[in-house]
């Protein structure tokens, strides 16, 4: 990737060619073209507000659902660190989280604070920016059902509130803007005695170390689940558990989850992806969409 422009002057940490796959959860992929890590939210609107727009923008949280082409991501990509991994009480039944939160500060926070309803979020292994964008959900709950607002950073560097109702919330899918950084989002759940906050957080725990390959380079369901359909169950009918090319695997243990086995690139990645879906086609007839995030060029 070639650099055919200025970057603008920054507090925090700016860094070309910087590698990515120790950043997310595959363990693959190429270089961001640059990394800015923000010194704060100052920072980061005075660097998006001077950077030539024609330059692109990602956002990139804990690289839990994400597969990074090997040719790497072109233009900057922003990475949120401790500055934005702050959790507050508003009220008895509020939180506002910084973007770079992860869901088990949030889960762990609400706990001590008394508030229910949030425990979901303890299961999803990414950042309220993340979780915000993408609707995270997990365990019958979405971030929609929660949210009340959100502040982003957009693109030209402006700060702007967006409401509940501006972010089109459908499955695992908004409307933020293209290039936006979601700086906070207030949560809002229920009062809720901590020690049954504390039980229904350790159920989900449970059900997921049962189900799901978590300390494998992963990540996380890869398809969405078609209406009607569990996307696990269609993988598994057109016989593709266990299915490999090269060193990915689709996961024995659930089948919703690929794996790198050990040097996987991210073509063989994304490769086995779409040999599952060219499979679960041709034996029911049902189209998988990609849940995963699948950023940059290939190489």
């Amino acid at each position: 990737m070639s650099v055919c422009y200025a970057m603008p002057p920054v507090r925090g940490r700016l860094t070309h060619g910087a590698p990515l796959a120790p950043l997310v959860w595959f363990k693959s992929g190429g270089a961001a073209e640059w990394l800015f890590e923000p010194a704060d939210v100052a920072d980061l609107e005075a660097f998006l507000y001077a950077l030539d727009p024609a330059v692109p923008v990602m956002g990139l949280g804990l690289g839990s659902n994400m597969i990074v082409r090997d040719g790497g991501v072109p233009g900057v990509v922003v990475r949120l660190g401790k500055a934005f991994a702050k959790v507050e009480r508003l009220d008895d039944t509020a939180l506002k989280c910084a973007g770079g939160a992860p869901g088990i500060l949030v889960t762990s926070t609400a706990r001590d604070a008394g508030i229910g309803g949030l425990e979901f979020m303890r299961s999803i292994p990414g950042t309220v920016g993340g979780f915000v964008r993408m609707n995270g959900g997990a365990y019958g709950r979405e971030v929609k059902d929660v949210l009340v607002e959100a502040e982003v950073v957009l693109r030209s560097g402006d700060r702007k509130t967006l409401a509940l109702g501006d972010l089109g919330y459908t499955y695992r899918h908004s409307a933020l803007p293209e290039g936006g950084i979601v700086v906070s989002a207030t949560f809002r759940g229920h009062p809720e005695e901590p020690a049954v906050v504390q039980a229904e957080m350790d159920r989900i725990a449970a059900a997921r170390e049962e189900s799901q390959p978590l300390r494998s380079k992963t990540g996380g369901s890869t398809f969405k689940n078609p209406e009607g359909y569990k996307a696990w169950q269609l993988v598994d009918h057109a016989g593709c558990r266990g299915l490999r090319r090269g060193d990915a695997q689709v996961s024995e243990k659930h089948c919703n989850f690929l794996l790198n086995l050990g040097d996987a690139t991210s073509a063989d990645i994304e490769g086995l992806g779409e040999d599952v879906r060219e499979r679960v086609k041709a034996d029911s007839g049902v189209t998988l969409e990609w849940e995963i995030q699948r950023v940059g060029v290939a190489k």
